[in-house]
């Protein structure tokens, strides 16, 4: 069976920056295999391009430029917030608000979105919303431990049941 939409792949992989010898970023191995919906938009295209087409058992390598991956740093995404949105009855969680600390928060529409905290000042904070791999060349390279079909239950909730994935 072959990787293409709709279908659920358990795979390894090892994530590094720039090329096949760069630095170690993430590795995924076989205790604790990375199990993904293929298809669906939760994923890099550029990834599941790459991976399209693929079998039990194949191997893969191969980069992403930044452009591909999580895109450009972007001044847009440093954001100046009033300091009172991160109080907590009237007060404000200095461990949990602190340079270098990420905090989730959500945009307008209610998604979740990673800020890093860039600086605290007396009347605001400064986060940096930007993927922590904004502007970084990447190399992935792993195998393909399984693939199968998606349920019609899995498609319809949008993520994997079962062994790594969701369990209700």
């Amino acid at each position: 069976m072959k990787i293409g939409k709709n279908m659920v792949v358990t795979m390894t992989y090892t994530l590094r920056h720039n090329d096949e010898q760069g630095e170690v970023i993430q590795k995924v191995d076989k205790d604790r295999p990375f199990v993904q919906l293929f298809g669906i938009g939760t994923l890099l295209p550029a990834f599941e391009e790459n991976l399209s087409g693929l079998e039990k058992g194949d191997t893969f390598g191969f980069p992403l430029a930044a452009d591909d991956a999580y895109g450009q740093s972007s001044d847009e995404a440093i954001l100046e917030l009033e300091k009172k949105i991160f109080e907590i009855d009237g007060v404000v969680d200095t461990e949990m608000v602190a340079e270098g600390k990420m905090i989730t928060m959500q945009d307008q529409h209610g998604n979740p979105l990673e800020g890093k905290v860039l600086a605290v000042k007396d009347e605001s904070v400064i986060m940096d919303f930007n993927h922590p791999l904004a502007g970084e060349d990447l190399y992935f390279s792993g195998s393909i431990l399984d693939v199968r079909e998606a349920t019609a239950e899995e498609l319809d909730h949008g993520h994997i049941h079962g062994p790594g994935g969701h369990h209700h």
